[in-house]
């Protein structure tokens, strides 16, 4: 028994040796991959850490005993002293990455801990890519500390529930007929099963309306009278009492605030938030994401409907693929919870400017379609099963609402990094014909370009990057040739080829 017990004891120890060194590759290279950096540099810092400063370690300390005419048995061989030394330099190795760079380190092992399976799709390249990500998952913890969401505080008290009742049941959406499966999350992902054929925000059996919606604002939304716009509980009364439908009279308190508040783009840059209560921004009629849906979730309850606030990250253009600190809402109607984001329906950010433009594509949105750009903090509000992990939110490319709204499936890449040799091929289902453009960007210095697109039902685009590099590919779709193109998406990009 004891010489069982000796060998295992051996074992784990032979093991701990060769994973803590490895560990601090995987950690050191994969963080090269991500920020778009040489992996030589972290091949060369695993070579040093073992065995070149071990053994140079080993060579100052017998100097020194011999200067020191140091005598008597030492505790360990030459072996042990070097398995020492291996452990102990890569153990401060691994620790500076971490206490250096905590959050950039888990979003890099998640997104990029795989960079050296890139391509392979073999049984054993699945299984080691799950050990991978897994391993990669014990870190989010780590993560979490040193993440903080910038608008939590902002929150309205009481604002935000655990889910509680809330239930994985998506909402109905329009069919997008498609030959193969996508690999991304597509419009029919909410299961609209027995619903071809209807049209955009037409109702289905339950009540719930067919998404995407219209763009069009609530008829009470555009006719309710200045006379009656007092306070957030006024509007909401004076709406509550003239639309009896539940899913319309949430639309209705949505395009309200969609369309009265502008969002408050020098408070977001500058990082100096006023107070955003809803009475205060229902006043001052500008607010960031935490005070559009505290202002929703008040005129909610004004009106009789249960909306909530759920704070979390989400991914938009120009961002970093882990996001940002955000907040948006969940409705529950009709004994069903539905999300929605009356922020990103309201316009967007260009040049550091608001730019107005209502939408509905965040309206009653299937949780398969916005759960590839937000990422709620409490798992249970993503309202799908199973849940994703954070790591998997990473991975999944990042596109808007509007790419599935168009029927549009992204079928490679599959990940929202990859690593390429000059050009990056990408490959679309479009069923329904739309229109698509592509350019690219570099993440640093005034490289851009056009890339190559052949239209059609199974369109292709070419990206030829002029120089190594990170690159940002941004999709963009119309219905007609020549008129006006949506941003829809966008791919992370790494060039190593010339």
């Amino acid at each position: 028994m004891g010489a069982i017990l000796d060998y295992l004891l051996t074992l784990a120890f032979a093991a701990v040796v060769v994973l803590v060194p490895a560990a601090g590759v995987w950690v050191a290279s994969s963080l090269a991959v991500y920020q778009g950096g040489p992996t030589w540099l972290a091949v060369v810092s695993g070579a040093l850490l073992f065995p070149v400063l071990p053994l140079l370690w080993e060579r100052w300390a017998e100097a020194r005993r011999r200067r020191k005419a140091v005598e008597g048995k030492r505790l360990l061989g030459f072996g042990g002293r070097l398995v020492a030394r291996t452990l102990a330099l890569n153990v401060l190795f691994l620790a500076l990455l971490l206490g250096l760079y905590p959050a950039a380190s888990f979003a890099a092992l998640s997104a990029r801990g795989d960079w050296f399976l890139e391509g392979r799709t073999g049984d054993l390249a699945v299984v080691a890519r799950a050990v991978l990500f897994r391993t990669a998952g014990a870190l989010e913890g780590l993560y979490r500390t040193v993440r903080k969401n910038r608008f939590e505080e902002a929150i309205a008290e009481g604002a935000v529930r655990p889910a509680g009742e809330a239930k994985p049941e998506p909402l109905p959406v329009e069919p997008a007929p498609s030959a193969s499966t996508p690999t991304t999350p597509a419009p029919g992902t909410g299961g609209a099963s027995g619903s071809a054929g209807l049209v955009r925000g037409a109702v289905v059996p339950g009540g719930a309306p067919l998404w995407p919606l219209p763009d069009r604002l609530h008829p009470l939304a555009v006719e309710i009278p200045a006379a009656e716009e007092t306070s957030p509980a006024a509007v909401a009364r004076w709406i509550a009492a003239r639309e009896r439908d539940p899913w319309q009279r949430v639309k209705a308190l949505h395009d309200w605030v969609a369309d009265r508040i502008a969002y408050d783009a020098d408070s977001y840059f500058s990082r100096d938030l006023p107070p955003q209560d809803a009475d205060t921004v229902f006043r001052r009629r500008t607010a960031v994401c935490a005070g559009y849906a505290n202002l929703l979730a008040a005129m909610g309850a004004a009106a009789g409907e249960e909306i909530v606030v759920v704070p979390g990250d989400a991914r938009n253009d120009g961002a970093d693929l882990t996001g940002e600190g955000h907040a948006w809402s969940a409705a529950r109607i009709g004994g069903r919870w539905t999300l929605l984001d009356a922020t990103w329906d309201a316009g967007y950010l260009k040049d550091r400017r608001f730019v107005k433009r209502y939408r509905t594509s965040y309206l009653f949105v299937p949780p398969a379609v916005i759960g590839v750009t937000h990422f709620p903090e409490e798992p249970s509000w993503q309202l799908r099963d199973p849940l994703l992990t954070r790591g998997e939110f990473f991975r999944q490319p990042v596109l808007k609402a509007g790419f599935f709204a168009e029927g549009l499936s992204l079928v490679t890449p599959s990940r929202s990094q990859v690593t390429v040799e000059g050009e990056l091929p990408v490959e679309l289902l479009n069923p329904r014909g739309r229109f698509l453009l592509a350019d690219f960007v570099a993440e640093e210095g005034d490289a851009k370009g056009d890339c190559e697109v052949s239209n059609g039902a199974e369109p292709r685009v070419g990206c030829r990057f002029p120089a190594p590099g990170s690159y940002r590919v941004r999709l963009f779709v119309g219905p007609e040739l020549y008129g006006h193109y949506d941003g829809v998406g966008e791919l992370l990009v790494v060039n190593r080829g010339g």
